[in-house]
């Protein structure tokens, strides 16, 4: 992914806004859709329970991807109508709607002819950019079929195209294939061309089959979850917990976001060379960097993090809009270790560690109901993302393209009591992004936290990392046993 921003932080001249829905037939037809065996993913079954019970609280969920870009002169509309139909239509994950049955199951719904979905324009006329947020926001939820809207931004040279999509529908990396369809399709028709001969998809139908059917298979003597059973007895039984106090949990707050660099170009490349004489790749060096960063904050022994990646395992998965990410669970130690040997230790976790991607936590936890000591995750779980975004499965020209149109990757805010961290290497250099509760407490322990781990990174792109410091506990961070 590229850095995220929060769409409330949304500032753009005012233009004229046209946006896609449903036409009134289309959305009688997918409202007709007779229910299929194909199950939920257990990636949107969480998404919807979620949704279910910030709704009954009263609460706001964060739920939306929104990727912008600018692309030059007017918008033709019956072309960009042209080209949003295709793309829904070619992947099979927008011709489905849920509910819950009578006994709770997420029963999915879906239209049997993907020509039934028919997107029309609307012309909306003038909107600041208050109003265009207002707009966005209203996006259905994700137990309604329309789920995902587009538009267009007009000013005098150019227009501002944007996709909303509930997270229920697609993973960060949905971005690439929508820049990369929408504008080869669009520059395609707008100068006299036919429609471009895409490559073949993959179907996220059969992803959800096949997912269903490895995890029904699954015990707790399988080698997979005995190790994130495992896992979890290292974290007490549970998922880890960010090391820095985040406020009270039980009283809710909306989340935010910082952005915050953590090396430039020439400090990324040395850091890069230093992972490699310890043997390891960047993303090492990143595991490695938080949890020298913890063990200086608090003097833990060891480190743990969950990690997102991709699940998708074909090429045409990787051509395939939807939600295909699993996470990786990583322990490291680091008493007394160098930050070679750390980083060392965080890549053979990572490495070996993936293929439990494929095992949600969801049926890990349904499987371990009955172990001693394992209990439902709670508030506060730490989740460390890594991506090169001139790498695979990323593409350098088309993130190239990206950025030279202004592309942008907008989220909502909702009620949040989770710690995301996503550090993105670029040509600028080396950054993360935090999401956290947006409260005084937690806001001042990630800036802490953040501040010590860009000291780490610079510290081993300086060279100056042979043996990790002693641990630093910051006494505003003490109780008053003298414990963190």
């Amino acid at each position: 992914m590229v850095a995220l921003t929060a769409i409330h932080d949304w500032v753009d001249a005012p233009g004229s806004v046209v946006s896609w829905g449903p036409s009134p037939a289309s959305a009688a037809k997918v409202a007709l859709a007779a229910s299929t065996d194909v199950p939920a993913s257990y990636q949107q079954e969480q998404h919807i329970r979620t949704f279910r019970e910030h709704s009954a609280s009263g609460l706001e969920m964060a739920r939306l991807l929104i990727p912008s870009w600018n692309i030059p002169g007017r918008c033709d509309i019956r072309a960009m109508t042209y080209v949003i139909n295709s793309y829904l239509r070619r992947h099979d994950t927008y011709h489905s709607w849920f509910e819950f049955d009578e006994n709770d199951r997420v029963i999915r719904h879906t239209v049997a002819n993907p020509t039934d979905i028919a997107f029309v324009a609307t012309k909306h006329g003038e909107m600041t950019a208050a109003k265009w947020r207002a707009h966005i926001l209203a996006t259905p939820s994700p137990l309604q079929w329309d789920c995902f809207t587009f538009g267009v931004i007009q000013r005098a040279d150019h227009f501002t195209f944007y996709a909303c999509i509930d997270h229920v529908h697609a993973d960060a990396m949905f971005m690439v294939n929508l820049f990369v369809e929408l504008n080869m399709n669009y520059a395609a028709l707008v100068e006299g061309g036919a429609p471009i001969r895409l490559p073949e998809t993959g179907s996220y139908n059969d992803y959800c089959l096949r997912q269903r059917e490895f995890t029904a298979a699954l015990s707790l003597e399988s080698p997979e979850v005995a190790e994130w059973v495992d896992f979890l007895h290292r974290n007490g039984g549970t998922m880890p917990k960010f090391p820095l106090p985040l406020g009270d949990p039980s009283v809710p707050c909306t989340g935010d976001l910082i952005t915050v660099t953590l090396m430039d170009a020439h400090d990324s490349d040395r850091f890069e060379s230093v992972c490699t004489s310890a043997g390891v790749r960047f993303i090492g060096g990143v595991f490695a960097c938080a949890a020298i960063a913890e063990r200086e904050l608090t003097g833990a022994d060891s480190y743990h993090v969950i990690t997102p990646t991709t699940t998708r395992s074909t090429p045409a998965e990787l051509a395939t809009t939807g939600w295909f990410t699993g996470v990786v669970p990583i322990s490291i130690p680091v008493a007394g270790m160098s930050f070679g040997e750390v980083a060392k230790a965080a890549q053979g976790a990572f490495d070996s560690g993936l293929r439990l991607a494929n095992v949600p936590i969801e049926r890990v936890m349904e499987l371990a109901a009955s172990v001693p000591g394992i209990t439902e995750p709670g508030a506060g779980i730490p989740m460390l993302s890594y991506l090169d975004i001139g790498l695979p499965p990323l593409n350098p020209v088309v993130m190239g393209q990206w950025q030279a149109r202004n592309g942008q990757l907008y989220t909502d805010l909702g009620a949040a009591n989770q710690i995301g961290m996503w550090v993105n290497r670029r040509d600028t250099g080396t950054i993360v992004t935090v999401a956290y509760p947006d409260n005084p407490v937690a806001r001042e322990s990630v800036a802490q936290y953040v501040d010590v781990m860009k000291m780490v990174y610079l510290r081993a792109a300086e060279g100056r990392a042979d043996s990790v410091t002693s641990p630093r506990i910051p006494r505003a961070l003490m109780d008053s046993e003298g414990a963190v």
